[in-house]
């Protein structure tokens, strides 16, 4: 069987490697940091498929350096040492070569250059290092503290939420964007080169727009992409009913559709999923939410990223219809932090049944955003002096502070002052949602306001 395509048109060489130009372009940091050999331990944050991976590989292939792996979902701390011990002996060997051939100072001199290439440091590369937890980060620091490994990281969440304080330290962050669609323009040519050479049937790219939009930057996921239509079209020709096979956007709509499952293997389709998770509980179908968070869980997803976004979810859309939303979901959080999977899973399970079930809001998302829409709009406009601190006596004599009246001096702890900056005046960037919990807010406003906000 042939591997996969987005294996067999790996880049062997940093010259072939599309994408990232901001740090592998001909001036790029981390191009010159391989190049001349002096490579920090990094930290490659990105999206799936844009290249960590590969660019680890092309890496240690650049340097010549021994090259192990780990998989954060499928390691333990008994692995990361071993492989920790496997690298630490190379290099001691390495380091003996190195000795022995400045024996003799005239072959030592010749051997140089290509000794100490070679006696640089292995690469240790850890996948989805965020899905390592403290004790597992924990084990890999005395190595990366000493030098006897380089170690690269590669993960899809923010390294300073998921990678510990230590160990990010000591690591370079490197941050990798999706392919623009001039990049993803040459993957797709290469690609077709590529399999052209082993089909009659002539491959036509006539359209590519579906492709690209399919992909969203990603470059497994685009040449995925490609193999499935491709190969629709080889059998096509094997078949004896075409010689050409032209891709167009219809093409790929209907065969992609046609062939999901196939073509979301192994993870591919994370986003859809979270997307129809999120969309359930937003939607108040339990067992929609129920049925997506199984599937997430069952292919391995991260279950903090679970966790964080139905805690986004808690304020986005139910905010005030029911607070304790968030609490409950930031209890969940801080539940599967602690305990992990497969536990975790009954919290997670808790806690996205009661957000589906809890009244929903977006009032809270809607005002911070429409005051946002305003400052954008008005600029930087003053603060209105009684509402101005004045620590000293010039601000005082300025008018700082005066005129303020102290909220709890009066009946109700109210008193009808303007707050908003001048100009501004009644402006309204909150309206309360329809639920008891906002109709309620909404009525206390009205009394306290009368027909200002218009509440």
């Amino acid at each position: 069987m042939n591997p996969p395509l987005a294996e067999q048109l790996r880049p062997q060489h940093i010259d072939e490697y599309i994408g990232q130009t901001h740090l592998m372009g001909p001036d790029a940091v981390l191009r010159k940091a391989i190049l001349s050999g002096d490579l920090p331990s990094m930290i490659l944050w990105g999206p799936p498929g844009v290249g960590k991976t590969t660019l680890a590989y092309l890496i240690s292939k650049s340097l010549d350096r021994p090259f192990f792996t780990l998989s954060a979902v499928m390691a333990g701390v008994k692995d990361v040492r071993e492989v920790l011990d496997k690298a630490e002996a190379v290099q001691k060997q390495n380091l003996q070569r190195l000795n022995s051939l400045f024996a003799n100072e005239e072959a030592a001199e010749a051997a140089r250059p290509e000794a100490m290439r070679k006696s640089g440091r292995p690469i240790l590369f850890i996948d989805e290092i965020h899905r390592f937890n403290k004790s597992q980060q924990d084990s890999l620091l005395g190595a990366v503290e000493k030098g006897s490994i380089t170690f690269i990281g590669a993960t899809t969440e923010n390294p300073s939420f998921e990678v510990i304080s230590p160990l990010l330290s000591r690591c370079q962050v490197y941050v990798l964007q999706p392919l623009s669609d001039a990049e993803t323009d040459t993957m797709l040519e290469r690609a077709i080169q590529h399999v052209q050479r082993f089909t009659p049937v002539k491959i036509i790219l006539k359209e590519s727009d579906s492709l690209k939009r399919i992909s969203g930057g990603d470059g497994r996921k685009l040449l995925n992409a490609v193999e499935l239509v491709v190969s629709e079209g080889i059998r096509l020709g094997n078949e004896g009913k075409i010689k050409e096979w032209v891709i167009t956007n219809k093409t790929v709509t209907d065969l992609i559709q046609q062939n999901l499952a196939v073509y979301d293997k192994n993870g591919e389709n994370h986003y859809d999923i979270i997307s129809a998770f999120i969309k359930s509980l937003r939607g108040s179908d339990p067992n929609a939410a129920v049925y997506y968070l199984a599937r997430m869980l069952a292919a391995g997803e991260d279950v903090k990223f679970i966790a964080r976004r139905m805690v986004i979810l808690a304020s986005e859309d139910i905010g005030n219809a029911n607070p304790n939303a968030l609490l409950l979901a930031n209890a969940c959080f801080d539940t599967v932090h602690k305990i992990g999977y497969p536990e975790c899973r009954i919290t997670l399970s808790q806690t996205a049944v009661y957000l589906a079930c809890s009244p929903k809001s977006n009032a809270s998302y809607l005002a911070i955003d429409n005051a946002l829409a305003k400052i954008k709009e008005t600029g930087d406009l003053p603060v209105p002096l009684h509402l101005r601190n004045a620590p000293t006596r010039l601000m005082k004599d300025l008018g700082y502070h005066d005129g303020y009246r102290y909220a709890h001096d009066y009946e109700d702890n109210f008193t009808d002052l303007e707050f908003l900056p001048a100009g501004l005046e009644g402006s309204v960037f909150y309206e309360p949602g329809d639920n008891p919990k906002e109709r309620e807010m909404r009525a206390r406003l009205k009394g306290l306001w009368n027909e200002k906000y218009g509440y």
